[in-house]
């Protein structure tokens, strides 16, 4: 299992209401998609909820990681490059994944990256993440608890879709949820 993001980082004066449209429009076109976990259409603007910038940045959660290359390589990303540029693709490792199912209640996204430092126990760090991701699963407004790491950088991710805005904190990056795509 993978979790995938790219993200665009929009001008300031940019009309988000674009953004909001493309989400209506081609958001269930990803609905079924094989080896899909989930994703999440996520869009941030400027100011709103601590944001520093407009951003539109899909998360997802393969099952099957050799689908997220038959997404990349699909018609709809190619369209997605032409509109908006060509993205860096964040991916992670899984360490776990929890998702309810009303999954497709989610409204907001809270995203945390975290630097691992040199040396550190992976284990005891991948451990204590599955049990934090755990903990969180089971709040009552969260939908989904995703813990991930990526060894080149060596950063984790903690990621969150909640039925409603989460508190926010520290460097945290809290997004809206336009739809959520479902296998």
């Amino acid at each position: 299992m993978i979790a995938m993001q790219y993200s665009f980082t929009l001008p300031a004066d940019y009309d988000m209401s674009i953004i909001d449209r493309r989400i209506r429009d081609k958001g269930p076109m990803l609905d079924g998609f094989p080896g899909i976990g989930f994703k999440a259409y996520l869009s941030a603007r400027t100011g709103e909820f601590g944001s520093r910038e407009n951003l539109y940045a899909p998360f997802y959660l393969w099952q099957q990681p050799e689908r997220a290359s038959d997404f990349l390589t699909s018609p709809g990303f190619e369209g997605l490059t032409q509109s908006f540029g060509w993205p860096q693709v964040k991916t992670w490792i899984v360490w776990h994944a929890e998702t309810a199912p009303s999954l497709a209640e989610a409204s907001f996204a809270r995203e945390e990256t975290i630097t691992i430092e040199p040396y550190s126990s992976l284990a005891e760090i991948r451990d204590e993440e599955i049990r934090r991701a755990q903990r969180q699963a089971r709040q009552a407004d969260v939908v989904a608890s995703v813990s991930a790491f990526e060894p080149t950088s060596w950063t984790a991710v903690r990621f969150s879709l909640y039925r409603s805005a989460p508190s926010i904190a520290g460097a945290d990056q809290i997004y809206r949820v336009g739809h959520v795509s479902l296998p």
